[in-house]
């Protein structure tokens, strides 16, 4: 029902990437936390490939809460690379694409802040999709619980009968986890939206 709602998803390419972050925290009066982990999922030809998640080391402590969603401690992200170390091989990844993240306003910014704060540069890319934003009117349409920035990718797994692929690990969030479950979604919202 409102498939018509999906048509953005048939406008997108063949072949993007999907990025997404496990953080140290929110961002709060010191700035956006740092990325602990990065996960880009490649899609080709619409076929969801292959995944890779980048492990790096923080520099501010990971609180709580962020430990409880990834289940990464400070002792572990203390063997991890530094992000600079590692940014070549994601550049690598972004260079020319399409890079669809389900929380753009999230985790795009923090992204922008590791690239600046180790005075870094940004590959070329065609742009950012958030696929949160751009499935709000089908969501709300449909019933579906929205924050503000949109559904969750639960909300949406569950909705559109799509595969959990975090339960089969016990329900923990992780960047390479969470982008193949965004790449799944948005190849289902695409497939619906191109049914009219």
């Amino acid at each position: 029902m409102y498939k018509e709602l999906l048509w953005i998803f048939t406008q997108l390419p063949d072949d993007y990437i999907v990025l997404d972050t496990e953080t140290s925290g929110l961002p709060d009066e010191n700035g956006p936390p740092d990325i602990v982990t990065l996960g880009i999922t490649v899609v080709r030809y619409r076929k969801i490939g292959a995944s890779v998640e980048f492990k790096i080391r923080p520099q501010k402590p990971i609180s709580a809460e962020a430990q409880s969603i990834h289940g990464i401690t400070n002792e572990q992200a203390g063997d991890f690379d530094s992000f600079n170390s590692q940014w070549n091989r994601i550049a690598d990844y972004l260079k020319d694409q399409l890079i669809v993240i389900h929380n753009a306003s999230f985790d795009w910014p923090i992204l922008l802040d590791h690239v600046a704060r180790y005075d870094l540069s940004l590959p070329p890319i065609q742009g950012v999709f958030c696929s949160q934003k751009a499935v709000i009117p089908w969501a709300q349409a449909a019933n579906l619980p929205c924050s503000h920035r949109g559904p969750s990718l639960d909300a949406l797994t569950k909705a559109l009968g799509v595969e959990d692929l975090r339960a089969k690990i016990g329900g923990t969030h992780g960047a390479a986890i969470d982008s193949q479950q965004t790449a799944l979604v948005v190849e289902v919202m695409r497939g619906s939206g191109s049914m009219l």
